[in-house]
């Protein structure tokens, strides 16, 4: 029986990330494990997976471990999970451009530009699954909480949006909302 494939998995420092990387380790899969810091690369390669630094924040990270991941794998990856995000808390009027900018970058535009990365391989294979970990609170508001709102709101339209414009093309995009 063949391997389940190959998946990238971003924010694998810890929670969701590092148990989705490594149970589907333990289903056969190969998990490419991404996480930000060094150290937690490194901890993630003592637990057995292949682990790449992944930093959502910074375009050249996000080219660095792509290429990383397809020179591994001869250009071929069956799944994204893009997982890595953060929550920036605060009451509303106390969020700073910039605080609001940053969880975007993290949790939206990071994640995405992965997903851009990775999909002309999937076209390219004419299959491939993308899913995205949003939250309960990307559809239900909450105080004190608003930038991540914010971020997973959006996060919800652009997913829906981009599921939309791939059917048919044999890549399949999901959403689920934790919480």
């Amino acid at each position: 029986m063949p391997s389940p494939g190959t998946i990238l998995i971003s924010g694998c420092s810890t929670g969701i990330g590092r148990c989705a990387a490594m149970t589907l380790q333990k289903r056969g899969w190969r998990v490419f494990a991404g996480a930000r810091a060094e150290g937690d690369v490194q901890q993630l390669r003592e637990h057995g997976l292949e682990a790449v630094q992944l930093d959502l924040d910074r375009s050249a990270r996000i080219a660095a471990a792509v290429e990383t991941v397809l020179a591994s794998t001869s250009g071929r990856l069956d799944a994204l999970f893009n997982n890595a995000g953060f929550g920036q808390p605060g009451a509303v009027e106390d969020l700073s451009r910039t605080a609001l900018r940053e969880q975007f970058e993290s949790n939206l535009f990071g994640a995405q530009e992965l997903t851009n990365r990775l999909l002309p391989v999937m076209r390219r294979q004419g299959a491939g699954r993308v899913v995205y970990n949003s939250s309960v609170l990307g559809f239900a508001a909450m105080p004190y909480r608003g930038a991540y709102v914010a971020s997973k709101f959006a996060m919800e339209g652009l997913v829906d949006s981009l599921r939309m414009e791939l059917r048919g093309s044999g890549i399949h995009v999901s959403l689920i909302e934790p919480g």
